[in-house]
């Protein structure tokens, strides 16, 4: 959500960032919540007069019934009583109001960084860098769901009957490999300094709304019927949902977080490419990062963030790049993102394994999100990043440390969480 006084003093740049956007339908929101802003400040006059005018008249009926002047008093009483019916409808207007203003200025998205490719959608992504060279091996490399279970590592039969499509067991070294990987990535972001973090895994609607635009919502959010709880499409959503209507010292700032959670996800509209695997999936798990900075500090960590992903997946010597979000593709309240991409050596492409964003005050506006300092109160900048999400990383692992014979090799650093434990062999 956008500074109002932003639109207030300059909405032609709220147009011009719609336009950018890709997102002319939402024109007609800037004039609509500057006519809501208008009457707001209009009633908030209106009351302010009459709140003034109470006293005043208070005074004047005591006056005139010490000079016995009882018919004048009557009429200044009248003229009280009916201040105080005028300002009850006000205040009634005015909440009215505020709710009407606050859900249109939800629909106007954050502006975007002045790098952010113009695009309409992620097909007009701008590569940034590359890190490690990309490999394609001298024998073909299997779809990754046939290279799991020629490991004995997925059961998605069982998976189908128990939950539907969209699920799956993990099973033996495969599982253990999954672990290993959230373990590592754990303790990777520990090793920079972050603070580990289990939140809840299911929050409320005031929270859903604050972390997300009401269009992600639809698409993500499965929620539990008969209550006001939702479970988590990342672990994003209860980290900085545990700051929400919080003001915080400056001198606490930055607040570093790593979290480890399962995610649930709807995944509607999800189809096409690697459809039958578990690319696309309702419930995984994931390792993130969250930062709540200072206003001046967000772009730097922006670049440390996404360039610990980077670090992590070279470390396990997975080739990657880092790849610009156009401004049709950002969410509404992203001022910049960027996804890291890990190679495939089956399809000689890349494809996403995290993204990192910057969402500077708009999500902190939304949830109440402060700090305070010698100079006063203001909005804190949020920011979140995927360290890992080992499913789709499951893929680039296979498929980059998949040997001729079958076996997968496991890189060095992931050797202790995994007992020390070399290969993975196919299972006969």
């Amino acid at each position: 959500m956008i500074d109002i006084a932003i639109l207030r003093t300059d909405p032609e740049r709220v147009r011009e960032n719609l336009k950018k956007k890709f997102q002319e339908h939402k024109l007609p929101l800037v004039d609509e919540a500057l006519a809501l802003d208008a009457k707001r400040r209009a009633l908030q006059t209106e009351g302010d007069s009459l709140r003034a005018s109470r006293n005043t008249l208070s005074k004047q009926i005591g006056q005139l019934m010490r000079e016995k002047r009882g018919e004048e008093a009557e009429k200044v009483k009248a003229q009280v009583n009916a201040n105080a019916a005028r300002l009850a409808e006000i205040e009634r207007e005015t909440a009215e109001t505020e709710t009407a203003l606050r859900s249109v200025m939800m629909r106007i998205p954050n502006f975007i960084s002045p790098d952010t490719p113009i695009g309409k959608d992620d097909s007009e992504n701008v590569e940034r860098k590359r890190f490690l060279e990309p490999r394609v091996p001298d024998f073909e490399v299997p779809y990754h769901l046939d290279i799991l279970e020629r490991l004995a590592g997925i059961d998605l039969d069982s998976a189908r009957r128990t939950s539907g499509q969209g699920f799956y067991y993990l099973t033996g070294d495969i599982a253990r490999l999954h672990s290993a990987v959230l373990a590592y990535a754990r303790d990777f972001m520990i090793g920079k300094g972050f603070t580990y973090c289990i939140p809840p895994f299911m929050i409320r609607s005031d929270v859903v709304s604050g972390v997300m635009s009401f269009e992600e919502m639809d698409g993500m959010m499965y929620k539990i019927e008969g209550e006001d709880l939702y479970l988590i499409g990342t672990s994003e959503h209860s980290m900085i949902g545990r700051f929400m209507n919080t003001t915080l010292e400056e001198g606490a700032l930055p607040l570093t977080l790593t979290s480890y959670s399962p995610c649930f996800r709807k995944e509607k509209g999800a189809h096409g490419i690697e459809e039958r695997g578990i690319y696309r999936i309702h419930q995984f798990e994931k390792q993130e990062m969250i930062v709540i900075c200072k206003p001046e500090e967000s772009e730097l960590w922006y670049e440390r963030m996404w360039q610990y992903t980077v670090e992590l997946f070279v470390s396990m010597d997975i080739p990657v790049r880092q790849l610009e979000c156009c401004s049709g593709d950002l969410a509404d309240l992203k001022f910049r993102s960027c996804d890291v991409e890990a190679w495939s050596p089956r399809q000689k492409k890349y494809f996403e394994v995290g993204s990192c964003s910057n969402l500077t005050d708009a999500q902190a506006r939304r949830l109440g999100i402060r700090y305070k300092g010698e100079g006063g109160t203001a909005y804190a900048h949020t920011l979140n990043n995927t360290v890992v999400a080992p499913p789709r990383m499951l893929i680039a692992f296979l498929e980059n440390h998949l040997r001729a014979d079958g076996g997968v090799d496991i890189p060095e650093v992931l050797r202790p969480y995994m007992g020390g434990q070399k290969e993975i062999v196919p299972k006969k």
